[in-house]
């Protein structure tokens, strides 16, 4: 059977042989993957390498390939919302996978280990800020996974159907979907000192995560009830706006991915750390110890 040819419309691959919008050449990229959102906490935790192998900027896509205590690891900002997401898990999964010269598929898969390490908003009282958080599942406000084929088979159907009743949920929303993150990866990385809970991805910082400024929101009781919600004996235990995709779209793409999250506001004791630029790199050093 011929391989699959990735035309160039649909594989954009720049001059230099680096993709599109990361601009990583393919052995720029360690098996390792650590996603951040700020570019500039790229070089945070980049400073705990030994080595240096490159550094690629290209808008908010930063990127540092290196060595920690003996791992190659790569680490990638990738801005905010998972509609960026979409773009820097399909182009990491080409990296690895696609043979930039043929644009044809390799005969091997090569599976890629991806840990976000992000902020976010805590929703129950035992996720004050300067908590961490790693996300078991995460519920997709976002939409993104439903693009693509193959979505139920890597979702929790079950609780997707019992969130849905239980928010009351407004189709004019889009469908919410349920990511699940790497089991494995789960208890290496959150081990002993972390919270494991659900996690919503919202669409945007504002209104998706029932923030009211001056325009009104589609349903005032959606913080409350989210933060009700109880499932096979966990909770929702925050917002932000990217675990669902870095899940979803990894496991349709046979990696393994988790997200964690330090929270730097609490929206149930309505607290809030302006400085936790500070403090995140005691969760930055956990996971480069454990990735």
């Amino acid at each position: 059977m011929a391989k699959k040819f990735f035309p160039p419309s649909e594989l954009i691959i720049n001059e230099d042989g680096s993709a599109f919008h990361l601009h990583l050449r393919p052995e720029q990229l360690a098996d390792r993957v650590i996603l951040v959102g700020d570019p500039g906490r790229v070089s945070t935790v980049a400073a705990h390498f030994s080595e240096r192998e490159c550094e690629v900027s290209s808008r908010e896509f930063h990127s540092i390939t290196g060595t920690y205590q003996g791992k190659r690891i790569t680490v990638l900002s990738t801005g905010i919302g998972c509609d960026n997401i979409d773009i820097v898990l399909t182009e990491l999964d080409s990296l690895a996978n696609i043979d930039f010269n043929t644009r044809t598929e390799k005969d091997e898969h090569r599976t890629l280990t991806i840990v976000r390490i992000g902020t976010c908003g805590g929703l129950q009282p035992f996720t004050p800020t300067g908590s961490f958080i790693a996300s078991v599942k995460s519920i997709g406000f976002d939409g993104l996974l439903n693009y693509y084929a193959g979505r139920n088979e890597v979702c929790d159907l079950a609780m997707e159907e019992a969130f849905k009743q239980h928010m009351d949920w407004s189709p004019l929303k889009g469908s919410p979907y349920v990511a699940v993150a790497d089991a494995e990866l789960i208890e290496r990385i959150a081990q002993g000192d972390m919270v494991r809970g659900y996690t919503i991805a919202c669409g945007g910082f504002y209104g998706p995560q029932g923030r009211q400024i001056r325009l009104k929101i589609q349903d005032p009781d959606q913080n409350k009830k989210v933060e009700a919600f109880e499932y096979e004996g966990l909770r929702i235990c925050n917002f932000e706006m990217e675990s669902s995709a870095v899940a979803g779209l990894s496991a349709l793409l046979g990696h393994r991915a988790m997200t964690c999250c330090m929270v730097i506001a609490n929206r149930y004791t309505t607290e809030m750390n302006t400085e936790y630029k500070n403090t995140i790199d005691t969760l930055i050093v956990k996971v480069l110890d454990r990735i």
